[in-house]
């Protein structure tokens, strides 16, 4: 019996809020193959407003409003792709929308992960069934929510085992493929303390090739009070975001010493990226990691990574067939094809839930 593939959408806007990344999937059972991609600029004003919301907290009316800008962005952003590839929309079985991460704490007596970005409005601007709100099953069911790549990853990179994955996008995760077992967590902050550093000393949105953190010096004993932190003490499953780690995180670290230069913080914080990583890597003795995320595409830190683990072989997940750049996007239209298909997702070795479960809501186009 022939399998027929189907296409499907996967949308998503990262913790860094720098783009939507929309992918246009042909999946079946065995592959997931990106046949389209489009990357699609996060509005400023949006980013802010988001971020503010973060910080500050924020009303009713501010997060609603937010809810539904959101899902306006994730609406332009697909109907814009479909029409510069030119993409027929009845040949789209579903978009896998992931929303963005407002809020995530699945720790707490009342545990939730907060995605914005309302379905019902992306259904209503795409005429095309939408697959959201993966997240919160998985946190209902006692899991972390997150994260989702390692699932993914098995698909995607079994043939490869053993080896790790690391996506390094706001927070990084880590994929531990071994056995046919699958271990992933997140390892704590990824892009997110260097892009917050470097926006408030040099009003850039990032540190292109780590070229700022290059030209500053390793501050050895703030990188020890990083690393202090009860985050990367902690055992898997675990998971965390800008909640937790943000601009005030860092000043609490550097209120232990006297004033050192913004440039020397920011090379300590791409080191404490690097071997937060490298640390977890070490553990498993992995003999290849794969890199996606944007931190991939940060020339500094994939050297820096690699003179830390130099028994292991470091590559682009794009040479092994996976885009690095949209894999996390190719990730929820997978997501969407399994919730369509009524397919468990097995996440509960990941996340810590009491089992697996098929995850998201169907938002119907007609």
């Amino acid at each position: 019996m022939i399998t027929m593939r189907k296409q499907f959408i996967g949308v998503m806007s990262g913790t860094s809020m720098d783009s939507v990344d929309v992918a246009l999937c042909e999946i079946d059972e065995k592959r997931c193959t990106l046949m389209a991609s489009f990357e699609y600029p996060f509005s400023t004003e949006l980013k802010q407003e988001c971020l503010k919301l973060i910080s500050n907290g924020g009303t009713l009316k501010e997060i609603g409003q937010i809810d539904i800008k959101l899902a306006l962005l994730f609406s332009d952003a697909i109907n814009e792709m479909i029409k510069e590839n030119n993409i027929h929309r009845e040949n789209i079985e579903a978009i896998g929308l992931h929303g963005q991460t407002l809020w995530h704490e699945p720790n707490s007596p009342y545990p939730f992960s907060m995605q914005l970005g309302n379905p019902n409005v992306v259904v209503t601007q795409t005429k095309i069934k939408v697959v959201a709100d993966f997240r919160q099953k998985d946190v209902a069911l006692g899991g972390q929510g997150a994260p989702f790549a390692p699932v993914f990853h098995h698909f995607a990179f079994n043939h490869l085992e053993p080896c790790g994955v690391v996506n390094i996008g706001g927070m990084a995760n880590i994929t531990i493929l071994k056995e046919d077992k699958i271990i992933g967590f997140d390892t704590g902050c990824g892009n997110v303390l260097m892009d917050l550093w470097i926006a408030k000393h040099q009003n850039k949105s990032y540190d292109k090739d780590g070229s700022w953190a290059k030209g500053g010096a390793l501050h050895h004993e703030l990188l020890k009070s990083f690393l202090s932190d009860e985050y990367f003490l902690k055992e898997y499953p675990k998971s965390t975001g800008r909640e937790y780690f943000n601009l005030e995180w860092i000043e609490h670290h550097l209120k232990k010493f006297k004033p050192i230069e913004p440039q020397d913080v920011q090379r300590t914080l791409l080191f404490l990226t690097a071997n937060s990583i490298a640390l977890e890597a070490k553990k498993f003795k992995m003999p290849t990691l794969l890199l996606c995320g944007g931190g991939a595409k940060n020339s500094f830190f994939v050297q820096t990574l690699q003179a830390l683990l130099p028994d292991c072989h470091i590559q682009d997940t794009t040479k092994y067939g996976v885009d690095s750049d949209f894999l996390e996007a190719m990730i929820f239209a997978w997501l969407a094809y399994k919730r369509v298909n009524r397919q468990s997702v097995a996440l509960k070795e990941v996340t810590g839930a009491s089992k697996n479960a098929i995850l998201g809501g169907v938002f119907e186009s007609e």
